[in-house]
């Protein structure tokens, strides 16, 4: 989830589910399960995107839809249950599973932020120069960053989620303006 910051490492990341882009994803990835956690088939959730996980959620798990009847832990390590997965020995299978939500279940987001999934494809630009194209979102200590492959070949350009290094974002029109005098060189 991401939106320009005002300065690196200010605020919360979050992200935006507008009119669904082009090829944009019909389910978002929530985690993957992790270890179990107690006897019940609870388990934690590992690379969690904490506001696809709330109790009644339905959420795909290795070709099965199950809603969430228990929700725990922290945002950063979150613990579930889903309904059908009874004792510890039901989760082991599913462990590395991949957790995915239907991308219009997903929460409404602020003004000016983005699914990750949204910006991936976008082309990047300075201007009319083109730069390249996201391949993904990273998460950084202090920012979340778009990993840009290169138009022009090379290793991968890393821009910032930061208001200074973000002039737009345009995830219908497929296009992010960046200011590459902030970036630096490459």
């Amino acid at each position: 989830m991401t939106r320009p910051r005002e300065q690196p490492g200010s605020g919360s990341a979050a992200q935006r589910l507008t009119a669904a882009p082009k090829g944009a994803p019909a389910s978002i990835p929530a985690g993957r399960v992790g270890r179990a956690h107690g006897l019940d088939g609870s388990f934690y959730v590992t690379g969690a995107r904490a506001r696809l996980l709330t109790i009644g959620t339905l959420v795909s798990v290795a070709g099965r839809t199950l809603a969430i009847v228990r929700r725990a832990g922290t945002e950063q390590r979150p613990i579930v249950r889903l309904e059908g997965i009874e004792g510890r020995s039901a989760v082991e299978p599913l462990r590395g599973s991949e957790l995915t939500v239907p991308a219009r279940a997903a929460p409404s987001l602020g003004e000016g932020e983005w699914w990750a999934h949204e910006l991936e494809g976008c082309e990047v630009l300075d201007g009319g120069q083109l730069i390249g194209t996201v391949n993904r979102l990273i998460e950084l200590p202090s920012c979340e960053a778009l990993e840009v492959t290169p138009a022009q070949g090379g290793e991968p350009l890393l821009v910032p989620m930061v208001k200074d290094a973000i002039r737009s974002v345009e995830p219908a029109e497929r296009r992010i303006e960046v200011n590459l005098d902030f970036i630096g060189p490459s």
